[in-house]
């Protein structure tokens, strides 16, 4: 088990790298996170969702989703409530008091879908959430160090050198920590380090003297990880660009919003060299040169539209779409172009009713049952195939469905304006067809390279892997497994 001495060190990245690296050995290899709270979620085939990044991390092992991968899902639906997803499927709507004093009884679901990967695999990697210094969290605890002596599973603690202060982070995780809790950890790894590692020979001699633990090495920082999706939206807040437009590349402008939902949906888009992808941050106007405004997914549509209308994005759109600007929903991003959205009994976050943008004429309603499931699809107007997703509840009917976005074996999914500059679908994944994203990009004016996104997924994976095993004792801690 990889644990972390805080969020964001690169825990889901590594456990991805070694399963790999397990599968390049002929090891039977599956990825396992007890508890992940993320908003960018994966379908699985047989109808559950679970975090993207464990979806990745079943992609370095050569595996499809399951929902064993990630028994327990928090889906942020608030700053202090979130839905809870329990194999796959959402059990209901807790605030995060109620759910911190209720969570120890979903070790046993947490648990079970351990037992049947152990069982079925050679190798499980397990992946921790947080921090287990959180001692405030230790009581109920199913994410770390809970899970780990409730399993048995010995622990690699991993530093972030690049945050600053690693050694202090590592030494004091170990002065903190009870006794018992300590004693599962076998060894650390510093992660992310610039520059020539022996510079820190130093500093892993003080942190193994200071806790007992081994060094099984220091991963220096690997530019592939920047070309692989990312499993939070805190990347966002280092990954928006206002440079200048330099005349040649399309102008794509995505507003992040409070809630916002499977971002890695535009990865695809900021590999082309011909598009100026930009994220725009709270506070910050749309930028008036943009060509294609996307509104990409959100776990609470409702709150994200009020969201949006306190930025002012909403004057920005509007005023985009009217000078003659494409506008692309995705999901969530799709109900905000409609003209009303319906929830009466609070499904999708707090209840209520309101005026969407009024750029499509279309209106959702949410409802109880949630739509799950892996779709193929063509687009009605380039014919490209599509395989991706969707995840989502709410219907959504209207004028504008007439003229559907995708063709999903003979069913019409979403829809288009008479122009056909303001579009919408719930399906996610769309721009990772390579057919598609081409057609899309050149009807909206850019000049598209020969980019083969999902190759491009397995390169950064492979390159990911080659990085880690060259730095890593990756058979030292495998045998932690033993």
């Amino acid at each position: 088990m990889l644990q972390g001495t805080g969020s964001d060190v690169g825990k889901s990245l590594l456990v991805a790298a070694l399963c790999r690296l397990a599968k390049r050995r002929g090891i039977a290899v599956a990825p396992f996170k007890p508890q992940n709270m993320s908003n960018n979620a994966a379908a699985c085939a047989n109808g559950g969702e679970i975090g993207r990044a464990q979806a990745l991390q079943a992609r370095a092992a050569e595996l499809e989703p399951r929902v064993d991968f990630n028994p327990v899902l928090l889906k942020p639906q608030s700053d202090r409530a979130a839905q809870v997803i329990v194999h796959g499927h959402p059990v209901g709507t807790l605030d995060a008091q109620d759910y911190f004093a209720s969570r120890g009884r979903r070790l046993g679901a947490v648990l079970e879908s351990f037992e049947r990967l152990a069982n079925t695999f050679e190798l499980v990697v397990v992946e921790g959430a947080g921090s287990p210094s959180e001692i405030n969290l230790r009581r109920g605890d199913i994410a770390n160090m809970g899970f780990a002596r409730a399993a048995d599973v010995p622990v690699c603690l991993v530093g972030d050198i690049e945050k600053g202060g690693v050694i202090a982070s590592i030494v004091g995780t170990k002065a903190v920590l009870d006794p018992a809790d300590a004693a599962m950890i076998r060894g650390f790894v510093i992660n992310k380090f610039r520059g020539d590692p022996r510079l820190f020979d130093d500093g892993l001699r003080e942190i193994e003297t200071r806790t007992s633990w081994r060094s099984f090495g220091v991963v220096p920082w690997l530019s592939a990880a920047s070309r692989l999706p990312a499993e939070d939206a805190v990347v966002l807040d280092r990954s928006h660009s206002a440079g200048a437009r330099d005349g040649k590349r399309l102008v794509v402008a995505a507003p992040m919003l409070s809630r916002i939902a499977n971002f890695d949906d535009a990865d695809p888009l900021r590999l082309e060299s011909g598009v100026d992808f930009r994220w725009v941050p709270p506070g910050q106007a749309l930028p008036r040169d943009a060509d294609v405004v996307v509104l990409f997914g959100t776990k609470s549509t409702l709150a994200d539209l009020r969201f949006l209308r306190e930025q002012g994005w909403d004057h920005d759109i509007i005023a985009h779409a009217r000078s003659g600007g494409r506008v692309l929903g995705l999901c969530g991003g799709y109900q905000l172009l409609g003209r009303r959205i319906h929830d009466p009994d609070g499904i999708d976050g707090a209840s209520g009713d309101s005026e969407g943008l009024g750029l499509l004429a279309v209106e959702t309603v949410m409802r109880v049952d949630k739509t799950v499931r892996p779709v193929t699809a063509r687009c009605t107007t380039s014919d490209e195939p599509v395989a991706g997703y969707e995840i989502h509840v709410g219907e959504t009917t209207g004028a504008d469905c007439s003229r559907p976005f995708l063709d999903l074996a003979g069913r019409p999914e979403g829809a288009r304006s008479p122009d056909g500059r303001i579009a919408g679908t719930y399906v996610h994944g769309l721009f990772a067809a390579d057919g598609f994203r081409r057609a899309w990009l050149a009807d909206a004016g850019a000049r598209t390279t020969e980019v083969t996104y999902e190759a491009e997924v397995e390169v950064a994976l492979d390159a990911l892997a080659d990085g880690v095993e060259a730095a890593v004792d990756v058979d030292g801690l495998l045998a932690l497994a033993a």
